[in-house]
């Protein structure tokens, strides 16, 4: 085991390391990839905000691929994503509509092969994928190189004079295998723990 989060673990036996994606709104696949195009390049923070004002559009829930082909491109403009993002927000729900795209389908794939898949879609990249594993599909074994809070909480829970690399994420989390959801769901978790990090 990995001391540092071995040492978290000890420290809080009573500790929830899921408790951050039960404070999201309930989510479906759809939903998921919503979220994580959302967040990219942004904070948490500014992500829940613009989650928020979708849900608002939307009649107080997240809404279906249909949902999203039945409102004007500039309501989702207008409730925070680019343009960038409307048109991969928009471009994904087509493919689910006409079935180039399968929500059970994805599910029962393999992580690579779920990753392989979403990844060919315009504006969708491994982050979002990865993510949407972890969020939507609860995976064990997922880890998010590319996520900034991720790489600003082991930055800190590991005692790091600069911001880990990618790669350097990637070469710790061999660690944490077959778990590294789980131990990215703890470092996630103290990010916003008082105090900060484990």
């Amino acid at each position: 085991m990995d001391p540092v989060i071995g040492r978290f673990i000890e420290r809080h036996p009573d500790f929830e390391p899921y408790a951050w994606l039960d404070d999201l709104p309930p989510m479906d696949l759809y939903g998921a990839l919503l979220f994580q195009i959302a967040g990219q390049q942004l904070s948490v923070a500014a992500t829940r905000r613009i989650m928020e004002r979708v849900r608002t559009l939307f009649g107080g829930h997240l809404p279906s691929p249909k949902e999203v082909m039945a409102v004007a491109p500039d309501d989702l403009r207008a409730a925070g994503f680019s343009w960038r993002k409307v048109h991969t927000i928009q471009d994904l729900a087509e493919r689910f509509l006409d079935g180039r795209l399968d929500m059970d389908y994805l599910s029962t794939l393999s992580d690579d092969e779920f990753i392989a898949a979403l990844t060919a879609v315009p504006g969708i990249g491994p982050w979002t994928a990865q993510g949407a594993l972890l969020v939507a599909l609860r995976r064990e074994d997922v880890v998010l190189p590319g996520d900034l809070a991720l790489r600003k909480a082991i930055r800190t829970a590991y005692g790091l004079e600069h911001l880990p690399s990618q790669e350097e994420v990637l070469e710790l989390a061999e660690k944490w295998r077959p778990f590294r959801s789980l131990a990215t769901s703890y470092l996630f978790a103290s990010a916003y723990e008082e105090g900060g990090a484990p």
